[in-house]
């Protein structure tokens, strides 16, 4: 994945004291026994993960690119599982290892098309077949404020609804169809639009989604393979 898409030096330095919001509907986990194979893709400090065992799961890992969210999630939940993403957006796991996936607040991080479809491809990869992957991200938001820092940098990154913070990140807002268009290989099965606050503390619609990974989906190797008798 593109070093845009990354931000290293953000997420370890001004990013690691940021509060995230968005909020979990448990209710879309109902069907999940407690034991359920969870990853919280992009867990930051582990706000979600931690409310995850609250719940009475019993088998859940957070995963981050940044060192420093990392080791502030394993402080505050020393008990759990976190798991440090050398190489975004790949983990060192097998394919088909978890029940469900929670996407909070990432895609928000990654500006670029390409960046948000190789992750989605990674985490098709690591779902089994019918596992559920569940989306939370930030709409385009209509008010006057957002809308000039969308044209204001639209010429730059290529993309309406990608925008630099005044504290140095580059975060990008979703029109609901592009999140849905992402979704390759899942069905969807719920939505919803909610609110919540920024990482910056700004009120914002955002959109949930809930999606099941086709059953016959291909792994990615399979995908990639050429027919019988090609050359």
């Amino acid at each position: 994945m593109a070093s845009l898409d990354q931000q290293n030096e953000y997420w370890n330095s001004t990013g690691t004291g940021k509060t995230f919001t968005h909020p979990l509907d448990t209710t879309w986990l109902s069907s999940l026994k407690p034991n359920a194979r969870i990853l919280d893709y992009g867990c930051g400090y582990g706000r979600l993960t931690g409310e995850l065992q609250r719940r009475g799961f019993t088998s859940i890992e957070g995963a981050d690119l940044s060192p420093a969210l990392i080791a502030r999630a394993r402080r505050q939940w020393p008990a759990l599982r976190f798991t440090l993403i050398d190489a975004p957006p790949t983990l060192p796991h097998p394919d088909e290892s978890y029940d469900v996936i929670l996407l909070f607040a990432v895609l928000t991080c990654i500006p670029t098309d390409n960046g948000q479809r190789e992750l989605l491809t990674e985490l098709r990869r690591l779902l089994r077949p019918g596992a559920l992957l569940y989306l939370s991200d930030i709409c385009l938001q209509p008010d006057e404020r957002n809308r000039a820092r969308y044209e204001a940098h639209a010429a730059t990154y290529g993309v309406y609804g990608v925008f630099e913070t005044s504290d140095g990140a580059i975060c990008r807002h979703h029109d609901p169809a592009w999140l849905r268009g992402l979704l390759t290989g899942f069905d969807q099965i719920a939505e919803r639009q909610t609110t919540a606050k920024t990482m910056n503390g700004n009120p914002a619609q955002i959109t949930q989604l809930l999606a099941q990974k086709i059953p016959a989906w291909p792994h990615r190797s399979e995908a990639h393979s050429p027919p019988s008798g090609s050359s």
